[in-house]
């Protein structure tokens, strides 16, 4: 996407540009009115002063070359989305500043072997970040990380076959994505999860052979999608199933044409 032209109109209303605190942005209070006369910022549009995030990524956005002589801005936002535009050299110190967002942007931006340590911060956001970036044994290891939420961004990054170290994860969301992702051959390691909703993505995708255990499980939707899958000449046993959705599927997998079975031998 191209960034917008500062010539192009726009809707937004210079007469509410403010900055921070509150106070009216005046161009001709500004040490950057010489690039104002010169077209590179416009109040109300590209300011750096200004309060809304839009207007100041536009400034950082067109002029990143200023970037540097914002990170130490009063204003969390500014030097927040600095930090998206500064030089590489000046992001390890941002690591260390009280603005989550701040830390966020530097660790999305700094060499892997540069962020390791923030997976002690205190905030969610730069832990996720974190996750976002790490490889391998570093990021295997914030399956130890107390929220959840991070745990979900490891699993949807780890190779398939590191997940079995999260299959008896704690949260429901992270057990999902492991049984979404982890090798077929091994979600027999889930066909007793105490969540629902994960055996029926088990049942959706585990081998053939354990389909008979879901097809009796206690809860109807993990049964459907079992005998969903399950060999056509399998499925008349579960006939007398007490759901009525269930026994309609077994009467219509059995009026199939056999010649619709699925080459591994599972149902349509």
């Amino acid at each position: 996407m191209n960034a917008p032209s500062m010539d192009e109109p726009f809707t937004e209303s210079a007469a509410e540009a403010v900055d921070w605190q509150g106070q009216p942005v005046r161009c001709r209070d500004c040490r950057h009115e010489p690039m104002h006369r010169d077209g590179r910022c416009r109040r109300g549009r590209s300011c750096v002063r200004d309060r809304r995030a839009r207007r100041v990524d536009r400034f950082f956005r067109h002029n990143p070359g200023m970037a540097d002589d914002y990170l130490d801005h009063p204003y969390d936002e500014v030097r927040a989305i600095a930090a998206r535009y500064c030089s590489l050299f000046r992001l390890t110190p941002l690591l260390d500043d009280p603005e989550p967002e701040v830390r966020v942007g530097a660790v999305l931006r700094l060499p892997q072997s540069r962020i390791g340590r923030m997976a002690d911060d205190p905030d969610r956001r730069v832990r996720v970040a974190l996750a976002s970036r790490l490889e391998g044994r570093a990021l295997m290891a914030l399956l130890a990380d107390a929220d959840a939420f991070v745990r979900v961004m490891v699993v949807r990054r780890l190779a398939p076959d590191a997940l079995v170290l999260a299959v008896d994860d704690d949260d429901a969301d992270v057990r999902r994505w492991v049984a979404r992702r982890l090798p077929s051959e091994r979600l027999s390691l889930m066909l007793d999860d105490p969540e629902a909703t994960v055996r029926q993505i088990v049942a959706g995708r585990v081998d053939v052979r354990h389909l008979p255990i879901l097809a009796l499980d206690d809860d109807v939707r993990v049964r459907f999608t079992a005998i969903e899958r399950l060999p056509r000449d399998a499925v008349a046993q579960y006939g007398d199933d007490p759901e009525a959705p269930v026994r309609e599927l077994v009467l219509h997998r059995l009026a199939e044409d056999s010649g619709k079975e699925h080459p591994d031998g599972t149902g349509t």
